[in-house]
């Protein structure tokens, strides 16, 4: 990770963690408001922030709405998170190396907090100081993306992988996890386009081979990766005999994958010239990433 990107992502942290922290319910005036918090501020990398606020910027989209925007998808994705945990799903204790919310609390609380977390990604949406042609294409879009035809969508998928006879083909992995994992991602990397009025063809093609790439890399990390770095259990995909990138293609042949996957993202970028810098560096960290 070069220090430039470094020091970027974790100002992206900063501000948009200031703004979650100002805008969530407080435990002492709501039941959820703690284990709300719990779910998002407990670290993170703020990858899906980064890509609002860094395709904000390309567009010239106004910084307090690009944070506004960026701590919507971050409870998005917490909320897909603390859901992903429960025992009726990957069963996981630790996420980012804390309790998970139904470990913490109970699986009742975890359920409502990811409805709550879900929600309020709409709410901040809604309230945005923009046009309401904008703010109801931000809703539609993040619905659609996180939604049944989405990462839900992604989510019923990969259950059902763990449980069919036939394993899965390369090409079935690949949709599942573009719609899994890829979904938000590619929402986040288009939102600043969005809200800008802009085009976002381009940012579509980068944010399709990000997101699978971003899978890859994952799933190398689960074989051969650091559960202390991760912060979560690790090869329990091999453990589950599922099939993934790594499975059907090796671990070099998941690595040379990945890396083809993040030229074609860098590829895509090329209309927007050095002003799309940031979203190279973050095709390289994710290329590259230990967690």
């Amino acid at each position: 990770m070069s220090e430039e990107f470094a020091t970027k992502l974790k100002e992206t942290a900063r501000l948009v963690e200031l703004e979650l922290d100002r805008i969530l319910p407080t435990p002492d005036g709501n039941p959820l408001g703690e284990p709300m918090r719990h779910a998002v501020l407990n670290g993170g990398k703020r990858l899906r922030a980064y890509l609002v606020m860094e395709s904000a910027k390309m567009f010239g989209v106004d910084n307090k709405k690009a944070v506004a925007v960026a701590s919507a998808i971050e409870c998005m994705h917490a909320y897909s998170l603390v859901h992903d945990d429960l025992p009726c799903m990957d069963d996981d204790d630790l996420r980012r190396g804390q309790p998970t919310v139904h470990v913490k609390w109970d699986q009742a609380t975890a359920v409502l907090v990811g409805d709550a977390l879900q929600t309020f990604a709409f709410e901040i949406l809604g309230g945005l100081n923009t046009s309401a042609e904008v703010r109801v294409t931000l809703m539609t879009t993040l619905a659609k993306a996180a939604g049944a035809n989405g990462m839900v969508l992604g989510q019923v998928q990969d259950i059902a992988a763990e449980t069919a006879r036939k394993k899965l083909n390369l090409e079935q992995i690949a949709q599942l996890q573009a719609n899994k994992t890829g979904a938000l991602i590619e929402w986040s990397a288009t939102a600043g386009a969005m809200i800008g009025r802009q085009y976002i063809g381009p940012l579509v093609e980068y944010a399709a081979a990000l997101g699978q790439a971003f899978q890859i890399v994952d799933d190398i990390l689960d074989v051969e990766g650091d559960a202390n770095t991760a912060g979560k259990r690790l090869k329990k995909d091999a453990a589950a005999g599922k099939a993934t990138f790594v499975s059907l293609l090796g671990l070099d042949g998941a690595k040379a994958r990945a890396a083809e996957l993040i030229n074609t993202a860098n590829t895509a970028l090329a209309p927007y010239g050095a002003s799309a810098d940031p979203l190279r560096h973050v095709a390289q960290f994710v290329l590259h990433r230990d967690m």
